[in-house]
């Protein structure tokens, strides 16, 4: 009696594993079909930023081309400011420039009318003597690298805001002098490369690191407290590409050891800068600043752990701007529309 409760038993258990696994098969079939409905569905948006002098008509002309073309503005930004006025003998300001950030539906768009909507945009550049930048969302997630020598505060800030979704982008490596920070690219999963550098090598080392990058695909170049100032030819050949953290509020304290200059003079206030690296040193268009209150009683490693804070938010804020089509660069300034 016991053997047949036994034989019943484990065919019962073999019934209920089958059922189990078709169940789970079943669940994770419409799992996928409802994933490729999703993916079917999901909105498709591209970003359109316009820059060039201020006339009538511009903001019309654009709007009808994406609407006539079957595309949905989700959002639009415009500013029109004096920014690049001139003065004449009378003091008056003879020019007017406009930047416009349009955040546009392209989901029933197909390929080819992209193609045909990337030409009028480039027609009605020239009409109004403007400049654009066109970035169609989901063709591919921009790929940086970051270069760090032996601060961690502001690659670990970039790895974790990125690892949580806040920064759409994919790092596709870092880049250092030293060793030291290797183990925070392990955690990551991410490439490590060191690249020593002496007065003798520098050149050689920078051509070896421009290699790598152009053999990444590398998008924008972070420089997360990398203590190496780069090469003239080595800014210029990635214009508005690479984005810098200085540790003070400039242009107050450029160069080397900020915070101690900041304490020397006793300053009330510390910052950091986000801009974009140029062949100037700390001269590049601003993109991000932050400040924090400090007083006579703050020592040197005082203001350093504060303005620590401020650096990697900064940055990241600067990062996540530029990845998200938020910034405008004209001439030496940004003009960074609101998220």
């Amino acid at each position: 009696m016991a053997t047949i409760f036994g034989a019943q038993r484990l065919i019962i258990q073999l019934k209920l594993r089958h059922i189990t696994k078709a169940s789970s098969s079943g669940l994770l079939c419409r799992r996928q079909f409802a994933g490729l409905a999703n993916e079917a569905n999901a909105t498709k948006e591209a970003r359109l930023l316009l820059a060039g002098p201020d006339a009538r008509g511009i903001v019309a002309s654009f709007s009808h081309l994406l609407f006539s073309r079957g595309c949905g503005i989700v959002d639009c930004t415009s500013e029109s400011s004096e920014i690049d006025a001139k003065v004449d003998k009378r003091g008056q300001h003879s020019r007017r420039m406009f930047f416009q950030r349009i955040l546009f539906d392209y989901s029933n768009v197909s390929v080819v009318e992209r193609n045909v909507i990337e030409d009028e945009i480039n027609d009605l550049c020239v009409r109004f003597g403007m400049e654009s930048q066109l970035s169609w969302g989901g063709d591919k997630r921009r790929r940086i690298a970051i270069f760090v020598s032996k601060y961690d505060h502001c690659l670990w800030e970039l790895l974790l805001r990125q690892r949580a979704g806040e920064l759409d982008c994919e790092i596709a490596m870092v880049i250092s002098s030293h060793e030291k920070l290797r183990h925070v690219a392990d955690t990551f999963d991410i490439p490590y490369h060191v690249f020593p550098i002496t007065k003798d090598n520098k050149l050689e080392q920078e051509e070896k690191q421009i290699s790598l990058i152009e053999q990444h695909n590398v998008d924008l170049l972070v420089l997360a407290r990398y203590m190496q100032i780069l090469s003239p030819s080595f800014c210029s050949r990635f214009q508005n590409q690479i984005i810098n953290i200085h540790h003070s509020f400039l242009p107050a304290f450029r160069g080397g050891s900020p915070y101690h200059k900041a304490h020397e003079r006793g300053v009330k206030l510390v910052g950091a800068t986000a801009h974009y690296a140029t062949t100037e040193l700390d001269e590049g268009p601003i993109i991000e600043q932050d400040i924090m209150r400090v007083s006579h009683r703050d020592d040197v490693k005082d203001l350093i752990r504060k303005g620590r804070t401020l650096e990697k938010t900064c940055l990241t804020n600067a990062v996540k701007a530029h990845l998200d089509d938020r910034i405008i660069t004209h001439r030496s300034k940004c003009i960074v529309f609101a998220e």
